[in-house]
């Protein structure tokens, strides 16, 4: 399970960070080490920093971008020691933990993202986590070092998911059909969403204020899966081609087509679906037959 965490730091400044990070990680059983546009390589001080996690060096995933190291995660959490402007859905480490270990159970990737020494994450960045995570310190003295903060993510990743007497709660009484979405997935759905808004009149791309922000953490919020975000595009493309075909009925016909084409896809995957399902949950026994 915590083979499905990874470690993301942004346009990290000294290399020391890299290795205290490198050892924390490898105290709680964390192995993937992301790096974004770092502003240092990994030298002799990250090494003996580390302390003997050498492995973690070697094995880190550059990045030119957040959203490159974050492109096939489910879940995203950033961390943030400043309130924002837009209302944001916030967590402690603790919360995190119980979140992480409901969504790896279900085969989920998360991602914790941890920003720059001076300034931490920017508004952008931490638009693109679903959630972050806030460490209640001293208020006197509420400053910590980017490692530290990382040690006490990993420890409660370690304590959530490897707890044995933990019990789970399942929300929907059944676990989950489909896979959530990955940040990838979700970003492809809101960039088809915004031009949609745009098309109809209801977005005006020179003065958007902050639609599209509050929209994001909408659906980021809700954590939606795969098949709820093809159906929302797919009822965006068919808006779409109504509206053009509305302007041209030459295009009418070719809009009903690809609309009856689109349930018929749709229909054949959750069919498919059911059929794994079947395929996977054995038969009841027959107590006659016993």
């Amino acid at each position: 399970m915590l083979d499905q965490i990874r470690i993301v730091m942004v346009n990290t400044t000294h290399p020391g960070n890299i290795g205290g990070a490198a050892r924390a990680m490898k105290n709680m059983g964390l192995k993937h080490l992301y790096l974004v546009d770092p502003l240092t390589d990994i030298t002799e001080e990250a090494r003996k920093r580390s302390s003997g996690a050498e492995d973690i060096l070697e094995s880190v995933t550059l990045c030119a971008t957040l959203e490159e190291a974050i492109s096939d995660c489910e879940l995203v959490f950033g961390t943030s020691a400043r309130s924002r402007t837009v209302p944001w859905p916030l967590i402690t480490p603790r919360q995190c933990g119980d979140k992480a270990q409901q969504a790896v159970k279900a085969g989920n990737r998360i991602a914790l993202v941890f920003g720059r020494e001076r300034s931490g994450l920017t508004n952008e960045e931490l638009h693109l986590c679903h959630a972050h995570i806030h460490i209640p310190t001293n208020e006197a003295f509420s400053s910590l070092n980017v490692a530290q903060a990382i040690q006490v993510l990993a420890y409660e990743m370690r304590i959530a998911l490897t707890a044995t007497n933990q019990v789970s709660e399942n929300t929907w009484g059944v676990d989950w059909d489909q896979p959530l979405a990955t940040h990838e997935q979700l970003n492809g759905m809101l960039q088809h969403m915004e031009q949609m808004l745009i098309d109809i009149g209801f977005l005006d791309p020179n003065t958007p204020k902050q639609l599209m922000t509050r929209l994001r953490r909408l659906f980021q919020r809700a954590t939606p899966d795969r098949m709820e975000i093809n159906i929302l595009r797919g009822m965006m493309t068919m808006m779409q081609q109504k509206m053009a075909s509305a302007s041209n009925p030459v295009q009418q016909g070719t809009a009903r087509q690809n609309m009856v084409l689109h349930e018929e896809l749709l229909q054949d995957e959750l069919l498919q679906n059911k059929h794994l399902n079947d395929i996977e949950s054995p038969p009841a026994k027959d107590k006659e037959s016993e």
